[in-house]
C-alpha cells in the first residue's frame, strides 16, 4: 500500500530533529562514524511511518558554518541517520539543514536566514517542495528552538528528552510543547493518540 495512503493521514508529517533526537549529540557530529542512533528512535520512527506520516529531517548544522565541517560530509552524516533508520524500517523522505550563523567565521554561511530554527523556514520549504499539510503535522525536538520551530509553521510539537542529557533542562516558556516525551518511541505513540490527519 502506498505510504501516503496508510491510515488516511494524507500528507501529514512529522518534522524530526536530528542531533539529541535521531542520533546521539556529540557536540558536532562530524562524520559518520560519529552516528549512533538514540534508543528508542528507530522504533518511533518506523511506527509513525507506519501510521502514514511523511517523515522529513530539519536540522540546525551551525558546524558548516564555523567550518567544524563541509556541506558535503553533513550530507554523509544525514545518510548514515538515514540508513540506519531505513535498516529498521523507517524511511526518510527528505532531509533539510540549516548551515548558517550570524557572525560565523565563513562568510559565506555568516547570515541572517528564515531557516535557523527556531524559525520555521526548512518546515516551510518541506511542506511546498513534498506538498505537506501542517495543519495535520508535528514537529519533534530535543530543544526549544525544535519546537518553537514547528509552532511557527502551524504544526503541533512534541519536545523529546536530548539523548545524552544535558545540565541545564530546556525553556519552553517562549513556546510550549504538547507533550514531553521520554524519547522518540514515547513521541510517536503520544503523536499517534493524538493525530488529526483528515
Amino acid at each position: 500500500m502506498d505510504r501516503d495512503l496508510k491510515k488516511g493521514r494524507g500528507r501529514c508529517a512529522v518534522f524530526l530533529d536530528r542531533d539529541g533526537t535521531l542520533n546521539v549529540d556529540r557536540q558536532y557530529v562530524r562524520t559518520p562514524d560519529d552516528v549512533e542512533l538514540v534508543r528508542g528512535a528507530a522504533d518511533g520512527a518506523r511506527m509513525l511511518e507506519e501510521e502514514g506520516f511523511t517523515l522529513v529531517v530539519v536540522s540546525n548544522q551551525s558546524g558548516i558554518a564555523r567550518g567544524y565541517f563541509t556541506e558535503a560530509q553533513a550530507q554523509a552524516v544525514d545518510d548514515r541517520v538515514a540508513e540506519l533508520l531505513a535498516s529498521s524500517g523507517a524511511h526518510i523522505e527528505r532531509s533539510y539543514r540549516c548551515p548558517h550563523l550570524p557572525g560565523a567565521p565563513l562568510a559565506l554561511y555568516a547570515t541572517a536566514c528564515d531557516c535557523r530554527k527556531p524559525l520555521p523556514g526548512m518546515i516551510l520549504q518541506a511542506a511546498r517542495e513534498l506538498n505537506l499539510d501542517l495543519a495535520c503535522s508535528w514537529a519533534i525536538g530535543d530543544r526549544a528552538r525544535d519546537v518553537a520551530a514547528g509552532i511557527a509553521a502551524g504544526c503541533k510539537a512534541v519536545a523529546v528528552a536530548p539523548s545524552p542529557p544535558r545540565d541545564e533542562p530546556e525553556d519552553f516558556s517562549a513556546a510550549m510543547p504538547e507533550y514531553i516525551a521520554r524519547d522518540l518511541r514515547d513521541a510517536a505513540r503520544y503523536v499517534i493518540a493524538h493525530a488529526t490527519c483528515p
